[in-house]
């Protein structure tokens, strides 16, 4: 079959057009929303809505992966220039978007309310204003029911791999991104998913100050800090950085990787919300 164009999801679209909690003669229906970026966008999917457009949806698709995106969703172009005349030919009900990438408000206000979801402002652990922001937006959607479950199911997946940890001698692991072959990006304190270390009652072996986000941004021959503990390495890897990887000396050199201690998982956004939160943790179980 024969995908579909822009044209006929338009049109598909304006055929399903629905409202907001507040419209009794749509209450039953879920609302347009469009997503910004792929925090917020990864909330609205959880809570059982899918966006009727996200901001880069191939990047979503390769950094954040699941929740996955519906069949429908279109891209709205790039996350720090989001494309303002498709969000006008969508008329969402809702935009949505995430603290920190600068994008002026105005233009987007004046298609449709918007909320913004503030991750990693400072106010608050990431892990615990998942929550609250789940359940803000849970609110805002007359989806208070599903925002609670997500809470619960989130805390319950996390305990159940606690569970799986308990009474197991675990060594102190540290998870990194690769972007180019000599710098990786850590997760420290103050990220998502430190908080989630702590929950499972694991050692994070990156122990150095981090950025607002809760990584620190390093020299690969930097990681010789960590020792022989496990390096969990976050795909996506980029093919090219991957095979110089490889061939580097200084990689192959490290404690770590000379022990066999490297291993490499799926996707996960780190600056996700809850549901990044369980699949790191059910990953991390796996690894």
């Amino acid at each position: 079959m024969a995908p579909l164009t822009r044209r006929q999801c338009l049109a598909g679209l304006a055929v399903t057009s629905l409202g907001l909690r507040g419209d009794p003669a749509h209450a039953a229906r879920p609302p347009r929303i469009a997503c910004l970026e792929w925090t917020s966008a990864e909330m609205v999917i959880s809570l059982g809505i899918g966006p009727v457009a996200v901001a880069d949806t191939k990047g979503y698709r390769d950094w954040v992966a699941g929740p996955a995106l519906p069949a429908f969703c279109l891209d709205l172009g790039s996350r720090g220039e989001p494309n303002l005349e498709l969000l006008l030919e969508l008329n969402p009900d809702l935009i949505t978007g995430a603290y920190g990438y600068g994008l002026d408000e105005a233009p987007f206000k004046r298609i449709a309310p918007l909320h913004t979801v503030p991750f990693y402002d400072g106010s608050e652990a990431p892990y615990r204003q998942a929550e609250n922001e789940t359940r803000k937006l849970g609110a805002q959607l007359g989806r208070e029911a599903e925002a609670q479950r997500l809470v619960q199911e989130t805390a319950a997946t996390i305990a159940h791999v606690n569970a799986q940890f308990s009474g197991r001698t675990e060594q102190p692991l540290a998870v990194i991104s690769m972007f180019d072959d000599r710098h990786v990006r850590v997760y420290g304190k103050g990220s998502l998913f430190q908080d989630v270390l702590d929950r499972l009652s694991l050692t994070n072996a990156w122990t150095a100050p981090t950025k607002s986000w809760g990584f620190s941004m390093v020299g690969i021959e930097q990681l010789v800090a960590i020792g022989e503990a496990r390096l969990i390495s976050l795909d996506p890897i980029p093919p090219h950085v991957k095979i110089r990887i490889d061939q580097s000396s200084l990689w192959a050199n490290l404690p770590c990787v000379k022990a066999g201690n490297v291993r490499t998982i799926p996707p996960i956004w780190p600056f996700g919300g809850l549901a990044a939160a369980a699949r790191f943790a059910t990953l991390l179980a796996r690894a």
